[in-house]
């Protein structure tokens, strides 16, 4: 498996505290990677090191084959033509047009003519706003964000690393900034940054989780939801008094931790064989309606909780 990114043992320390701490992962080429952890965990100062904007104190990072901890400063601003990056909250002169601003941006990196022209048109394209005419100035947020993430392209980048791009966007511009990075799977290496759960389940095809520096798992999403989510848990939803169902659950083996719900329990079953028998009998006995019994799917906020608290 070739990679994009590797590090290795990579810590950063500072006199009041230890922000990366020992720290290795490896980046697939060509996948779209989520960096995940709570604020805080220490992946913006790792995404500097990925980078280059900062020195680890011990370790290595090696990015498209080249180590960014110790090159020189040619040899890094050369790394630095073939990555692309959006801050957080990028900035864009607010009276360029989307097409002055890539255009621009095209030619700070050396993009030029027909070619230039091409790959903005194409870039816009991408990121839906061919058809907009305003300036830059009078964007939404999400506009911008996928105005940045095209920018940060333009230059035909092997590593596109964003950080926390859809952490300020209403439901819309979430979706549409997440659908822009789906569509770059195959095409580039995507770094993405974030402490947003759900839009790393939706994109990423693969997953470290971070938290106080350290690396708590990596994998893909499905092995991590398989590997740490188990399917222990079941949702049993009734017609009818649940008091009286939820009384007789309790006094059965097989039922673990009971959860309430608005129409029913939500269960731990120890014996899903012997629940499978039962549970229709003592619904039955009741004199209720079955409505619902089947296993709830393990999110991947399930995983990270779990492991974030367990490493706590």
């Amino acid at each position: 498996m070739t990679l994009s990114v590797s590090v290795d043992d990579l810590t950063k320390a500072y006199p009041e505290h230890t922000a990366v701490d020992h720290l290795t992962m490896s980046v697939p080429e060509g996948s779209v990677f989520g960096f995940l952890g709570p604020n805080g965990a220490g992946k913006t100062t790792t995404v500097r090191m990925v980078l280059g904007f900062a020195r680890p104190t011990s370790g290595s990072v090696t990015v498209l084959g080249h180590d960014a901890g110790s090159s020189s400063d040619s040899d890094l601003a050369q790394l630095r033509r073939r990555i692309g990056f959006l801050p957080d909250v990028p900035g864009f002169y607010p009276w360029m047009s989307a097409r002055d601003v890539l255009r621009f941006a095209g030619s700070l990196v050396g993009v030029k003519g027909t070619r230039l022209a091409k790959r903005t048109e194409s870039l816009l394209e991408l990121a839906g706003l061919s058809d907009v005419r305003q300036r830059v100035g009078g964007y939404s947020r999400g506009m911008k964000q996928r105005l940045g993430i095209a920018q940060a392209l333009i230059g035909a980048p092997d590593l596109l690393v964003l950080d926390e791009p859809t952490s300020a966007l209403d439901p819309i511009g979430r979706k549409a900034v997440l659908d822009m990075v789906a569509a770059l799977r195959g095409r580039t290496t995507v770094f993405f940054s974030t402490h947003i759960l759900s839009d790393v389940e939706r994109v990423c095809d693969e997953v470290a989780i971070l938290d106080e520096g350290r690396l708590v798992t990596q994998g893909s999403v499905e092995e991590l939801k398989a590997q740490y989510g188990g399917s222990s848990r079941y949702a049993l939803d009734v017609t009818g008094d649940t008091d009286r169902l939820r009384t007789v659950l309790g006094n059965e083996a097989w039922v673990g931790r009971m959860v309430d719900t608005p129409s029913g329990v939500e269960l731990t079953v120890n014996d899903l064989d012997l629940a499978r028998r039962r549970v229709p009998a003592i619904v039955a006995g009741l004199d209720m309606g079955l409505v619902r019994f089947e296993p709830i799917e393990t999110s991947l906020e399930d995983v990270f909780v779990s492991l974030v608290q367990r490493d706590a």
